[in-house]
């Protein structure tokens, strides 16, 4: 009998320089293009080498932001692979989300054979000349920061070192690889020896000169506000945000927040919104926040001072940003607020920070009397309103919660109390993150309560039946809330903004905008799952625990909240 081992195929080396990266799952949607692949896999298992994880994602969607998600709590890249140009052209949208929320991740697809026959993996199948394309990456190249075609199979290690080290360079982000079928069924020879990646360049830290003028400015005002979005993804920024607003009276306030900055229950926050702050405050740094206030609805006050700091502070990939600054400061956050806390020390008079102390107490007690009578009168009224559904989250959120937001989670009605605790929809607010998303931080964290709250529309985007195949078949249980208000809300809202007199207001802005949805909770029949559909106020508190209690015992829930 012939013992000798099969040659080496690239595939195989392929596989091998994603281990070595640290990538522990390659997140796939396959097809035609995959067999090299799967023979690499088949092999590893059988010789019990370490590979990544290969999961079997059923929509490209879904795989693309179950490794946003994932990468969203263990800070390292995954990969994924899809189906040449259709599996590609799938997942744009979640690609666009990764790419504006800066998530390091290797997009892979297939490449359809370019040969038509005298190759190991030439065309073989009818789709193979239609699925061809001049220009396959073309279709994504605005949205990753590096794009390549492996040409050799002796080019896997190198190819991939590069492609990483480019993905987790500040600012982080996606890069694509296209991979056709004859080089990943190359032969090649020995495996190369063990190595690690290549050593990165440090983030970007502020000048010295730039955070003692920054302390001066923050010394010399009469009420300084900090305006945030992507600070807190580390959250040693939020602990480190939340420490100086405190000590220094800094009024805070997370404007269309992706992760937790501070809480709510602190003094020194403001609000999800700058509001009338906005015109009060004589200076307003604006901490990792692309859009700090909507020009055509408010501005600064007249004189007031801008201060932009970021790791890309200009943000250099969107085509129109025009925001005012008086001092630009490229940096990652926690180290310029750990230069910034002593800074402040050794200049802030101790009266003055009293005062504004006193102020924003005073400010925040009122607000929270607001919050708390908007809670009262959405508990008793006939129908549920989002208010109430963010309060009633309370019912599922203890210590180990993750928050996943894809509709309107706000603190003002619902505040959380841990750094690293909220994870919301990327700047680009591409519908169908946040369940999929929700499945990879569970992947990720599976001791944790994974809570996602959606939009009815942001549901259906999701391509549900396929996450929640994922859920029961990789035993990932999670609790989905769906705010159903059978309507396409932001729609509706930019026809009235925009013609709040016209034709289309006499039908309240409902025309495109409205929706006939099924009863969402039903889909947990066929997924093993525990569903419940709420249409009153005094039912929601009991369903959420009902479903929080199923989940935690190791069923995914849905809890379908019908809304007017």
């Amino acid at each position: 009998m012939d013992t000798q081992a099969p040659a080496r195929l690239a595939a195989e080396d392929y596989l091998d320089a994603l281990a070595a990266h640290g990538i522990d799952h390659l997140f796939v949607n396959p097809g035609t293009d995959f067999a090299p692949l799967i023979e690499a896999f088949s092999r590893a298992m059988k010789g019990n080498r370490a590979v990544p994880r290969p999961m079997v994602v059923p929509h490209e969607h879904a795989a693309v932001a179950m490794a946003h998600g994932y990468t969203l709590i263990t800070g390292r890249p995954q990969a994924v692979m899809l189906h040449v140009n259709v599996g590609t052209a799938n997942a744009i949208n979640a690609l666009i989300d990764a790419s504006r929320d800066r998530v390091p991740m290797l997009l892979t697809s297939g490449r359809t054979p370019y040969t038509e026959s005298g190759a190991h993996g030439s065309r073989s199948v009818y789709i193979h000349w239609a699925q061809e394309m001049f220009d396959q990456a073309g279709m994504l190249r605005e949205f990753v920061k590096w794009d390549y075609e492996l040409r050799r199979g002796d080019q896997a290690f190198s190819v991939v070192d590069r492609a990483l080290e480019v993905a987790k360079t500040s600012p982080t982000g996606p890069v694509y690889l296209s991979l056709p079928r004859e080089v990943l069924a190359e032969e090649v020879g020995e495996a190369a020896a063990p190595r690690g990646p290549r050593a990165l360049p440090a983030g970007p830290r502020a000048a010295e000169a730039d955070v003692e003028r920054l302390a001066d400015m923050i010394a010399a005002a009469r009420l300084p506000l900090v305006i945030t979005g992507q600070l807190g993804r580390d959250p040693r920024e939020a602990m480190a945000l939340t420490r100086i607003a405190e000590r220094f009276a800094l009024a805070v306030t997370p404007f269309n927040p992706r992760h937790f900055a501070i809480s709510a229950r602190s003094p020194m926050f403001q609000g999800t919104g700058a509001g009338a702050l906005l015109g009060e405050a004589d200076l307003i740094l604006v901490m990792e926040s692309d859009v700090p206030w909507i020009p055509s609805q408010q501005q600064p006050a007249a004189g007031a001072k801008v201060v932009q700091i970021g790791e890309d502070p200009l943000y250099q990939r969107y085509p129109m940003r025009s925001f005012p600054s008086d001092l630009t400061i490229t940096t990652g956050l926690l180290p310029l607020l750990e230069g910034l806390e002593p800074a402040l020390a050794a200049r802030l008079d101790a009266e003055k920070v009293a005062d504004r102390k006193r102020y924003l107490c005073e400010r925040s007690a009122r607000l929270h009397a607001g919050w708390r009578a908007e809670i009262d009168k959405a508990g008793a009224a006939d129908a549920v309103s989002l208010p109430w559904v963010n309060h009633c989250l309370r019912e599922a959120i203890a210590e180990d919660t993750l928050v996943v937001n894809e509709y309107s989670f706000r603190q003002e009605y619902c505040p959380l109390d841990h750094p690293g605790s909220l994870f919301s929809v990327g700047p680009a607010g591409g519908l169908g993150w946040g369940l999929p998303a929700a499945l990879g931080l569970k992947l990720a964290a599976p001791e944790k309560l994974v809570l996602a709250l959606l939009g009815d529309g942001a549901y259906m985007f999701a391509n549900p039946t396929a996450c929640h195949f994922m859920a029961q078949t990789q035993n990932l249980p999670i609790l989905s809330v769906i705010y159903n208000n059978s309507l396409y809300g932001a729609v509706r809202r930019a026809t009235l903004d925009m013609y709040p007199t016209g034709a289309a207001a006499e039908a309240d802005g409902r025309l495109l905008a409205d929706l006939e949805n099924p009863a969402f909770e039903k889909i947990m029949d066929a997924h093993g799952g525990h569903g419940e559909r709420v249409e009153h106020p005094a039912e929601l508190p009991g369903a959420i625990r009902r479903a929080a209690a199923a989940v935690r015992g190791g069923r995914q829930a849905l809890v379908n909240v019908v809304c007017r």
